[in-house]
């Protein structure tokens, strides 16, 4: 049985250009010293989870960095095993993936009662020696949106860049207007709208996501919501950070400037109609938005 699914495209980007981006030493994700180059090779593998401490009078938080694939849940399941992460918040910075997993991904996120947020886990040193901390300075981008959306309680900070587009056949998104589609394509994209939009419903999401979302297609930029917006689509439930993360976990002002973010890859991925089945797909659908302009990255469905 041939098992298709979509993904939104918003996979993160690595071109030469991200390697000559000069970023202060002190910077590290999970603590690993890291360049910008390396942070976005980060966002481009497959999707990443880890528990940040964070010294010396705060919780930790979950760091979920890079994009969905068909392993992600079962990922996610392999580092939630023997930790009690109920009303833990996910620390989210991706480019997106696959739709489906996406979906299954975010359930298990609501079934444990975690917050969402967007940012990088970074390592600094202050009068207190090193610690870890959250740079809200990151992109959550196409299906990540929606991932946010899985959280109970959803902050999302001001300098954090929340971007959105279509899903779309992932083989043909290049050069999606030239490219041909079958009965069977229109059928996997309307297919998994439908499980995007009971998703959204069940996370308590509003029907102005899936419009802003699916309003942009592939040859377009993505979209990056307002504040406004925000609100509107119910990604964002609090201004309040305390209810995510204690404030001194988090980076007052950005450790490094990155004034632009290379062109997205698009990558195809494996998935699964249903979570019981593990099985490789031969064909992806995916929402792939354009590339990056001058003002950041572009994130896409």
């Amino acid at each position: 049985m041939k098992i298709v699914r979509l993904r939104f495209r918003g996979l993160v980007i690595l071109a030469a250009v991200a390697l000559s981006v000069a970023v202060p030493a002190v910077i590290a994700t999970l603590g690993s010293l890291a360049n910008a180059g390396e942070t976005l090779e980060e966002r481009k593998l497959p999707m990443q989870f880890g528990w940040v401490e964070c010294h010396p009078h705060c919780r930790g938080w979950i760091s979920a960095v890079g994009i969905v694939t068909s392993d992600s849940p079962r990922d996610f399941d392999e580092f939630a095993e023997g930790r009690d992460l109920r009303g833990a918040t996910v620390v989210l910075d991706s480019s997106g993936g696959s739709v489906n997993d996406s979906i299954l991904l975010g359930r298990r996120f609501r079934s444990l009662g975690l917050a969402t947020t967007v940012g990088t886990s970074v390592q600094t040193r202050d009068a207190h020696g090193e610690r870890e901390i959250v740079d809200p300075d990151a992109y959550c981008e196409s299906m990540c949106a929606f991932l946010l959306l899985s959280g109970r309680t959803r902050y999302v900070p001001e300098a954090a860049h929340v971007r959105v587009h279509q899903i779309w056949m992932g083989d043909r998104a290049d050069d999606a207007r030239a490219a041909s589609y079958s009965a069977e394509d229109l059928m996997i994209v309307e297919r998994d709208i439908g499980r995007l939009a009971k998703f959204t419903f069940e996370m308590g999401g509003g029907g102005d996501l899936l419009a802003l979302s699916l309003n942009v297609p592939p040859w377009e930029d993505l979209h990056e919501l307002s504040h406004e917006e925000l609100r509107l689509t119910k990604l964002v439930t609090t201004e309040a950070l305390a209810e995510v993360l204690s404030p001194m976990s988090v980076l007052s002002a950005p450790v490094a400037a990155i004034a632009a973010k290379p062109v997205q890859d698009r990558v195809v991925s494996a998935v699964g109609e249903h979570e019981a089945v593990a099985v490789k797909s031969t064909k992806t659908a995916e929402a792939l938005g354009p590339t990056a302009d001058a003002a950041g990255s572009n994130p896409q469905h």
